[in-house]
C-alpha cells in the first residue's frame, strides 16, 4: 500500500506541471491496468510495476480533471475596486472576540454570501468572504464609544446585511513568499473584507447545516468549559493543545515554541489522536472489554474528536490510520505501520490529489514514516525483545519461547533480585526491578525515536520553516511525556466539569501541572540564543540527497548491523549538512544588483556588491493601526532571502524610524546578524530597542550622515542625507539618502525625503540611471528640479496595492512620465531587480532568474 501510494502521489506531482488532454492519461492508465492484470500471475514484478504504472497514470488523471474553482469566484474583481457594497451572507465559521492591544474589540468570521449590492446593481454570488468584524475602543465597562453595547459573537448559520469595502487576497510576490491565496482558497475563502460591529443588522432566519450548528454550539460549550477549570493564561495553551482554537495564542510564544521543536504540540495534530485513542483503547481493555467493541468504542470517539475539533485534515488523517490499524487488528491480519500509512495516504489523495502539496500532510506523513520505517526496525531488533521479556517476570515456563539473550537478561534480572531479597523481600524486588527495566528501555526508545525524528524532519523544518531545532531533541524528550499526561487528564477533566467542577479539580489540576511543566521547558529551550538557528532554503540538490537519505535509511535498516548504522548516519549526515554548512548564495558576480522586495506599503531593497557583499536597506513593517500579527521582516523579507540562500546579511540600513521602513527590522537583525547597522541618527529614541538589540547581537552601529563617501564590496557609496541635524525638518525629510556607483552606473535610493530634503539633494547633482523614488510616490516627493538634475534612465517604486494613501499619485506617475523615466512598481510588478554591469542597466523582472 505504501509503494501505491507512493505511485499515486508521483502521479500527482506530474500531472500538475505536465499537462495532457484527459483522454491521453484514461488511455495510458486502461493500458496499464490491463498489462498489469495479465502480467500479475505469469510475471509477478512485473505486473507490481505496471500495475503501480496504472496507479502513477491515475493520479495525474485525477488532479487535471479536478472541477474548477466556483464560477461565482471569477465575480469578485468586479466588486473589489475600493466602492462600499453591502454584503448578504450567513455564517459558515465562528470567530473570538479579542482586544487588540487598544481597548477595541475585534473578532475574524468566515461568511457565505448570498447577495452583493452595488447602487441599483443586485447580483447573487455564493462564495466565501473573510470579514474582519471591528468596535472602537470602549469607553467605559458595557458601553462602547458609540453608545452601543459592546460587540456581540456572530454565531454559525446567522444571516447578516453589512456595509463593507471588499478585496481579493493579494500574495507578496517574491520568490520564497507564502501561498496567501492559496491557503485562503483550501479554506473555501475567495475575498477579504472589513466592517463595524455597529453596521451589521442580524436578518431572521438560519441558513447552513443543523449538524454544523450543534458543532458549533458544543464547540463553543467546551471551549467556556475550559475557561472555567484553568485561568485565562493557561485556559488560552490548553484550548490550542487540546481543541485546536489557538486565537489567543500570542507570536513570541508560537515563537518559543518553534525554537524549541515542539509547536507539533500546540497545534491539535495526529500526536493528540494517538495519545487519546492509546489512552481509551488501553482503559476499555482493562475494564475487560473484546478487542472488537475496545477498537469500535476508540475509533468512534475519535472520529467525534475530530468532528468536534474542527480542524480538518490533520486529525482526519491520524484517525483514518487509526481505522485501518485497528481494523488490521481486528481481522488477525499483521499490523504493519507502512502499510497503515500506504492506506491512509491513497485514501486522502483520492479524495483531494492536491493535499500532498500541504506542509501538514507531509509533515504528518514524514513523521510516522520515520518511526515505521527507521525506528521500529531497529526497536525491533534492539529493544523490543528485553522489554518483551522483562514481562512475567517470575513465570519460568515463558523462557522457554524466549530468545537465548533474552532469557539470560531475565536470568540476570532474578539474580540480582535474589540478591536484593534481604532489603524488600522477593515479591516486591523482582517485580520492582522489571519495572525499572521496562522504564529504562522505554525512555530509550522514546530517546532513539526522538533522534530519528528530528534528524529526518530537518529537511521540511528548513524548507518550510527556516528552522534548525537544534533542541528539539531535549525538549521534546520532556514535553511528549508531559503531553501524554495532559491529553487524558484535560479530556477528563472538561467530561467531568459538565457533571461537577469538584470532580473536575483534580484532573484539571493534574493536566495544568503538567500545562505548566511544558511551557517551563519551551520558554526555557526556546528562549536559549542557540534555539534560534535559522537556515536558508535547501537547494535542489540538498533536497534531493535528504530523500535520498530517508529512503537508504528505510532500506538499510533491516539488513545486518553494520548496514542499518550506516542508513541511520546517511540520515543524520544529511541533517547536519541541512543545519551547519551554509549554501552558497545565488548571486551574480561583478555586477550591483539592487532587488526592490515587494513588502506592501513599505520599503525593503536587497543590494549586492560586485564583490557579493549583501546590504538591505529598510526591512518593510506595518503601522500599529494595521492590527496584523504579520511580521513583514519575519514573514516576507526573510523568506525572500532565504530563497536566495543568504544566511547573513554585512550591514541593514534603516532609511528612518517609520513603522513601513524599521517595522521589520528586528527580525532581520535576529535571522540574519548582520555585521553593521547604519543609521541616519542613532540617538531617537525610536530606534533605541533596535540599537539595543543590534548591541546584545554583537552587531556594529554606525552613525552615516551627509558627506560620507566609502567603499562597499566594489560599490563607491555617497551618502546625500541628512545633512545637519534639523529641529524643523519632517521625519521623512530626515532619510538617510545614499547613491551607490559601479563603473559608470548608478542609483540612488531617497528612503521618505520629500521636497525640502530633495531640494538639498538636488543641489549636489547626483546623477543616476536607477532612482528609487521616494516616498512611494507620493506627491511631496520626486519634485522635478530632482529629476532634472538626477537625470534617471530607470525608476522603481515601492508600493502596495490598493494602498489607504492613493500612491504612488497620478501627478507623480506624469512627471517621471514626461521625465520619459521608465518606471516600475512593486504592487504591479512584485519584487524587481535591476543589474548595474559597469556600463548599463538591466532591469529583470523575476529575480528568481539571478540563479
Amino acid at each position: 500500500m505504501l509503494w501505491a501510494a507512493l505511485a499515486f502521489a508521483a502521479g500527482i506531482a506530474i500531472g500538475v506541471h505536465a499537462w495532457r488532454p484527459p483522454l491521453w492519461w484514461v488511455v495510458a492508465w486502461i493500458v496499464f491496468a490491463v498489462s498489469g492484470a495479465y502480467f500479475v500471475r505469469r510475471r509477478a514484478w512485473v505486473g507490481s510495476i505496471v500495475g503501480l504504472s496504472a496507479l502513477f497514470f491515475l493520479g495525474a488523471l485525477m488532479v487535471q480533471v479536478r472541477s474548477p474553482d466556483d464560477p461565482a469566484n471569477s465575480l469578485w474583481p468586479r466588486f473589489a475596486d475600493g466602492t462600499e457594497v453591502t454584503v448578504t451572507a450567513h455564517v459558515t465559521k465562528e470567530g473570538s472576540l479579542q482586544e487588540d492591544g487598544t481597548g477595541s474589540l475585534r473578532q475574524r468570521i468566515a461568511v457565505e454570501t448570498e447577495q452583493i449590492t452595488r447602487g441599483e446593481e443586485n447580483l447573487a454570488v455564493n462564495s466565501g468572504l473573510r470579514i474582519n468584524v471591528y468596535q472602537p475602543q470602549l469607553k467605559s465597562e458595557g458601553e462602547s464609544a458609540a453608545g452601543v453595547p459592546p460587540m456581540r459573537r456572530f454565531e454559525y448559520g446567522e444571516r447578516l446585511r453589512f456595509p463593507a469595502r471588499i478585496s481579493p487576497p493579494r500574495n507578496y510576490r517574491n520568490p520564497g513568499a507564502f501561498d496567501y491565496q492559496g491557503y485562503l482558497s483550501d479554506h473555501g475563502i475567495v475575498a477579504l473584507a472589513t466592517t463595524k460591529a455597529g453596521s451589521i443588522e442580524v436578518l431572521p432566519g438560519f441558513a447552513g447545516s443543523r449538524i454544523e450548528l450543534w458543532r458549533s454550539r458544543i464547540h463553543r460549550s467546551i471551549l467556556e468549559k475550559v475557561h472555567a477549570l484553568w485561568p485565562p493564561g493557561e485556559a488560552a495553551l490548553m484550548e490550542a493543545m487540546v481543541i485546536g482554537e489557538d486565537a489567543f495564542i500570542n507570536r513570541p510564544t508560537r515563537a518559543d515554541f518553534q525554537r524549541s521543536g515542539t509547536y507539533h504540540v500546540l497545534v491539535v495534530s495526529g500526536m493528540n489522536v494517538s495519545i487519546l485513542a492509546l489512552v481509551v483503547f488501553w482503559f476499555l481493555r482493562r475494564l475487560r472489554v473484546s478487542d472488537l467493541p475496545a477498537g469500535a468504542i476508540t475509533v468512534s470517539l475519535m472520529v467525534a474528536y475530530a468532528v468536534l475539533t474542527g480542524l480538518g485534515s490533520p486529525v482526519w488523517r491520524a484517525t483514518l490510520m487509526l481505522a485501518i490499524y485497528l481494523g488490521a487488528r481486528l481481522l488477525y491480519r499483521e499490523k504493519s505501520m507502512l502499510n497503515t500509512i500506504g492506506a491512509a495516504a491513497l485514501g486522502l489523495l483520492v479524495v483531494n490529489p492536491r493535499v500532498l502539496f500541504g506542509a501538514s500532510f507531509q509533515l504528518t506523513f514524514l513523521c510516522v514514516w520515520l518511526v515505521a520505517a527507521v525506528g521500529i526496525p531497529i526497536l525491533e531488533r534492539t529493544s523490543q525483545p528485553f522489554l518483551r521479556g522483562s514481562r512475567h517476570i517470575a513465570s519460568q515456563s515463558y523462557d522457554f519461547v524466549l530468545p537465548a539473550k533474552v532469557v539470560q537478561f531475565r536470568l540476570d534480572l532474578r539474580m540480582i533480585a535474589g540478591r536484593l531479597e534481604g532489603f524488600a523481600g522477593r515479591r516486591v524486588s523482582l517485580p520492582a526491578l522489571a519495572t525499572a527495566s521496562r522504564l529504562l528501555l522505554g525512555a530509550g526508545e522514546l530517546l532513539l525515536i526522538s533522534v530519528i525524528m528530528q534528524i529526518g524532519l530537518a529537511l521540511p523544518m528548513a524548507y518550510y520553516f527556516h528552522r534548525a531545532t537544534v533542541v528539539g531533541l531535549p525538549a521534546n524528550l520532556l514535553v511528549v511525556p508531559l503531553m501524554e499526561l495532559l491529553m487524558p487528564a484535560a479530556v477528563a477533566a472538561m467530561a467531568l466539569g459538565y457533571v461537577s467542577q469538584a470532580l473536575a479539580r483534580i484532573p484539571s489540576l493534574i493536566a495544568g501541572i503538567a500545562l505548566e511543566g511544558i511551557a517551563g521547558t519551551v520558554r526555557w529551550l526556546g528562549g536559549l540564543r542557540i534555539a534560534d538557528l535559522r537556515v536558508p532554503t535547501p537547494g535542489t540538490t540538498l533536497i534531493l540527497m535528504s530523500a535520498l537519505a530517508i529512503a537508504l535509511a528505510m532500506t538499510l535498516v533491516r539488513r545486518r548491523p553494520g548496514l542499518a548504522a550506516g542508513g541511520v548516519a546517511a540520515l543524520a549526515a544529511s541533517a547536519l549538512w541541512i543545519s551547519a554548512l551554509p549554501p552558497h548564495p545565488q548571486i551574480r558576480s561583478a555586477v550591483l544588483e539592487m532587488t526592490t522586495i515587494d513588502v506592501g506599503q513599505g520599503d525593503a531593497i536587497l543590494l549586492v556588491s560586485p564583490s557579493g557583499r549583501t546590504l538591505l536597506v529598510d526591512a518593510g513593517g506595518l503601522p500599529r493601526w494595521a492590527h496584523s500579527d504579520l511580521d513583514i521582516g519575519e514573514d516576507v523579507v526573510s523568506p525572500y532571502l532565504w530563497s536566495r540562500s543568504i544566511s547573513r546579511l554585512d550591514a541593514l540600513a534603516i532609511t528612518h524610524a517609520h513603522a513601513d521602513h524599521m517595522g521589520g527590522a528586528a527580525a532581520v537583525l535576529a535571522n540574519f546578524r548582520p555585521r553593521e547597522l547604519w543609521l541616519a541618527d542613532p540617538s531617537d529614541p525610536k530606534l533605541s530597542g533596535l540599537v539595543q538589540q543590534a548591541r546584545e547581537l554583537g552587531v556594529r552601529v554606525i552613525h552615516r550622515r551627509a558627506g560620507d563617501e566609502f567603499d562597499f564590496g566594489g560599490t563607491d557609496v555617497r551618502v546625500l542625507a541628512p545633512a545637519a541635524e534639523d529641529p524643523a525638518a519632517r521625519r521623512n525629510d530626515e532619510s538617510l539618502v545614499m547613491k551607490l556607483a559601479y563603473g559608470k552606473t548608478s542609483a540612488l535610493l531617497e528612503g521618505d525625503a520629500e521636497n525640502r530634503s530633495e531640494r538639498q539633494i538636488a543641489d549636489e547633482h547626483p546623477e543616476a540611471d536607477l532612482l528609487k523614488v521616494a516616498h512611494h510616490g507620493s506627491a511631496t516627493s520626486t519634485i522635478p528640479l530632482l529629476l532634472e538634475r538626477v537625470h534617471p534612465r530607470f525608476a522603481v517604486i515601492s508600493v502596495g496595492a490598493r494602498n489607504t494613501y492613493g500612491h504612488p499619485r497620478e501627478e507623480v506617475l506624469a512627471r517621471l512620465e514626461k521625465a520619459h523615466v521608465l518606471t516600475y512598481r512593486t504592487d504591479l510588478e512584485g519584487a524587481i531587480t535591476f543589474y548595474l554591469d559597469g556600463r548599463t542597466v538591466i532591469p529583470a523582472l523575476s529575480p528568481a532568474e539571478v540563479h
